[in-house]
């Protein structure tokens, strides 16, 4: 390993020092794959040892806190195996879903600070635009890919920026769960056995042979109607009458979520939180999405559509 050469290479610190695992593991986190900072932290750290130990003692040993103390970041401590690891990423996602961008940021620059690997940083934030935001505002999913195609670009430490930028715009945005929910429950149907012949006038049509059988029969083309959609069964006949989404609407001229740190505040109300509500970053972020009010309309005229089908 480059860091165990380090020590004991005539080049390096020629053994003057020997170094704990610990020492090593921290070492290894602080330098995210870059060598050089791999190296120069175990310079410092080398030193901080050495300032420290006997005149009569051989070797001293670098420590982990002694990285610690050489590169000024007690988030060393860290441990991307362990409990802390899986804490924090949970403190950072559910910061996100409950639309504090103040928090989120601080979980993110822990995550940073300790070296954690930012595409791991960068999955979770795809996975939250999809999970706890979905529908309600579909541009967090493409800014959360961005993100992650900017950090797979540049790199760290600018990488950084671009998982902020995200990490800011989930945080303050609307949230919607339909569609995990929704995904989830239609799986569940399936793993019961609920699922049936697709109905005749959705099957393809397109074989030879396929017309005698009466695929596509009375199928409704929805393009060739007013709003683009038609009241027509899609489901087998054993599921109709079953629901697995309801999307939820907020208020169209706002980008942020009734309830959030940013809407109780630009509201006035509190909703239990304690005097005085401190207004962090939400307020200082993109509030309004020009697109939003057309966006919702349609989707509710589609919907209302949707309501008048049959069964």
């Amino acid at each position: 390993m480059l860091v165990d050469r380090a020590v004991s290479d005539a080049r390096g610190l020629a053994d003057a020092v020997t170094l704990h695992d610990e020492a090593r593991a921290a070492l290894i986190r602080l330098a995210s794959g870059d060598a050089r900072r791999a190296l120069t932290g175990l310079e410092a750290a080398a030193a901080v040892a050495l300032s420290a130990s006997d005149a009569s003692a051989e070797r001293p040993e670098v420590t982990a806190d002694d990285v610690a103390q050489a590169v000024d970041r007690a988030l060393l401590r860290y441990d991307r195996q362990g409990d802390e690891h899986y804490d924090v990423i949970s403190a950072f996602i559910k910061s996100i879903r409950g639309s504090d961008p103040d928090a989120a940021l601080h979980y993110l620059a822990r995550m940073v600070e300790a070296g954690e690997d930012p595409r791991f940083i960068a999955r979770r934030l795809v996975i939250s635009a999809s999970e706890d935001i979905g529908l309600a505002d579909p541009q967090a999913l493409v800014i959360a890919v961005a993100a992650a195609d900017a950090v797979a670009f540049i790199g760290m430490p600018e990488g950084r920026i671009p998982l902020a930028e995200a990490t800011v715009y989930l945080a303050t945005t609307a949230k919607s769960n339909a569609a995990y929910l929704g995904i989830d429950a239609a799986i569940a149907d399936v793993r019961a056995g609920g699922f049936g012949r697709v109905p005749t006038h959705l099957r393809d049509a397109h074989y030879p042979g396929a017309k005698r059988l009466g695929h596509g029969k009375g199928y409704r083309y929805p393009h060739d109607h007013e709003h683009g959609v038609v009241a027509q069964e899609y489901l087998p006949e054993e599921l109709r009458g079953g629901r697995t989404t309801s999307p939820k609407s907020w208020a169209p001229s706002a980008r942020s979520p009734p309830g959030s740190r940013r809407s109780a505040v630009s509201s006035g109300a509190t909703d239990g939180e304690p005097a005085p509500f401190r207004l962090g970053l939400a307020a200082r972020v993109l509030a309004q999405r020009p697109d939003g009010l057309k966006r919702r309309r349609n989707t509710a005229q589609h919907l209302a559509i949707r309501a008048g089908c049959p069964g």
